[in-house]
């Protein structure tokens, strides 16, 4: 009876909130050990399946849940996050663990000093449970490395968590970790959590910004910055999160806005456009779904919802795909420069090197083997150095243009964008060879700086696990490998800002999140991994 008692204890303390626990351990109602030990279980039962948690400090966490549970008993003050669990990607810097960005010829990595982030979460009471798993050098969006293997989706472990945080995003789905940290420089945040039915939002930089070791060549890349942010389970654990870690200067950037409280939003006042495909890669039925329920959703809390359609997106893949890659890539080729690319990554890696002359003869070719969607690719790959002022100008205007289109919006100004995260529910594992990016719905985010989160909505249905038409273009067929078999998959929505607009987007989220959990086909804990 007793064993039965404290497993029931353990299931329940690892579906809660991170919000939830720390209420419950602020008023003694359990204790830190108690929540860190049954998070640690969850991990031991689901890890072996999914290889989600690839650094562990287990007994680092319960000597630090002791210490918490210590000071609460004397009276001492208790920060918001007080003996809570959480987890954070491996990229991010904490000291003891290494940082090794999934490479081997890092694996002795010894960072000196915590992330900023990591830190501040720290001094606000959290308790590093582990590291997650990510793509090699965080580039592509599966989470598998040489070093630590390939993270599987708990939904379906053919299938991948999305990357590069994709090792948070399956850790939290499988209740390992109420609320994570990880990155995102083009959906690495968003991604992951449509894949495997969480939520994330991705600020504005640089509310945030990354400052894992590879983020000073990231400058480079002019308007295009990565960011750090939270994923959880909970719309309410990110606008913690962030209240907590939004707030910290930056050296060389501006400070950021204050943030506001999503709390004192009135969403029957909001103005939001939808739109379901961006040009690119057709949504699958149940991704078209989401995002029209989530429309319908907030236009029944009394918003004005209107579908919208956004500057042509094809512009803005072209632009983020040609200042990543321009000058050969000389951030990817400094993360490489001692590790052998993974599949996923060796073409693009190879192509990015090659001379502009040679990307278009392979342009050439492609196009006449009716390769329409890599030959797209191709016409972004081969610029030069000395392209990369007129391509970050041409990314400025094309950032105008989004903000002009927002405010010449049917009956007023835009305050939010509903979109999908991807074309698709999550790929099986080693489809990003031939996807690549997946269309330009994220992307779009990063290239013009706007705040994104996403949420979940649905699962697809068995009527919508359709199989696309047949095609010689490899992309089109890789995108028709992903819709079969996908019945019960998790789907999320997209839901974007203004610039320092993050307390919209998540008042906006919370919304569709209560809405969406009162209907049966929300995506709670996957069930092949239920206690």
């Amino acid at each position: 009876m007793i064993a039965c008692m404290a497993r029931t204890l353990a299931s329940t303390l690892t579906g809660l909130a991170a919000t939830q626990l720390a209420e419950l351990i602020a008023r003694g109602e359990v204790s830190s050990a108690e929540v860190v030990r049954a998070h640690i279980a969850r991990i031991e039962e689901v890890n072996p399946t999914i290889n989600a948690v690839v650094v562990r400090r287990f007994d680092l966490a319960l000597r630090e849940a002791n210490a918490a549970d210590a000071r609460r008993a004397r009276g001492e003050p208790m920060p918001p996050l007080h003996g809570v669990p959480i987890t954070i990607k491996e990229c991010l810097d904490l000291v003891g663990t290494p940082s090794t960005f999934g490479m081997p010829s890092r694996r002795d990595d010894a960072p000196q000093a915590n992330d900023p982030y990591v830190r501040r979460l720290i001094e606000c009471g959290a308790i590093v449970l582990g590291k997650t798993n990510v793509p090699q050098a965080l580039i592509y969006n599966e989470s598998s490395n040489a070093l630590y293997g390939r993270t599987n989706n708990p939904w379906d472990v053919t299938r991948t968590p999305g990357g590069s945080s994709g090792g948070e995003g399956a850790i939290i789905a499988a209740g390992g970790s109420p609320l994570g940290l990880g990155t995102d420089i083009g959906g690495s945040l968003r991604l992951p959590a449509h894949f495997c039915g969480i939520v994330s939002l991705k600020p504005t930089p640089p509310r945030t910004h990354d400052y894992s070791r590879f983020s000073e060549l990231a400058f480079e890349f002019g308007p295009i910055t990565s960011v750090v942010g939270p994923m959880a389970r909970d719309v309410a654990d990110l606008a913690l999160a962030l209240r907590l870690i939004g707030a910290l200067p930056h050296p060389r950037l501006p400070s950021p806005q204050p943030l506001g409280d999503p709390d004192a939003v009135d969403v029957s006042k909001l103005r939001v456009g939808f739109f379901t495909c961006d040009g690119l890669m057709r949504p699958s039925p149940a991704v078209a779904r989401a995002v029209r329920e989530a429309a319908a959703t907030l236009r029944a809390a009394g918003a004005q919802v209107t579908e919208w359609e956004p500057p042509d997106l094809r512009q803005a893949e072209a632009l983020y795909v040609r200042m990543l890659t321009a000058n050969g890539a000389p951030v990817f080729r400094a993360a490489l420069a001692h590790d052998k690319p993974e599949p996923q990554l060796a073409l693009l890696y190879w192509l990015a090197q090659r001379s502009p002359q040679t990307v278009r003869r392979i342009r050439r070719m492609l196009a006449a083997l009716r390769q329409a969607n890599f030959a797209r690719q191709l016409d972004n790959i081969g610029f030069s150095a000395e392209d990369i002022p007129r391509l970050a100008n041409e990314a400025e205007a094309y950032r105008c243009a989004f903000a002009a289109a927002l405010d010449r919006a049917d009956g007023g100004p835009l305050d939010l964008v509903l979109s999908p995260p991807c074309f698709s529910p999550a790929w099986p594992h080693g489809a990003s060879r031939e996807l690549i990016t997946g269309g330009a719905y994220c992307i779009v985010y990063n290239l013009i700086g706007y705040p994104a989160g996403v949420v979940p909505v649905t699962r697809v249905r068995p009527d919508e696990a359709l199989a696309r038409p047949r095609s010689p273009d490899v992309v089109s067929m890789a995108a028709r490998r992903v819709d079969l078999g996908s019945t019960g998959l998790p789907v999320g929505v997209q839901v974007a800002a203004r610039p320092w607009q993050e307390h919209v987007a998540l008042a906006a989220m919370k919304v569709i999140q209560d809405e969406a959990r009162k209907r049966e086909d929300y995506p709670d804990t996957p069930a092949m991994i239920k206690v």
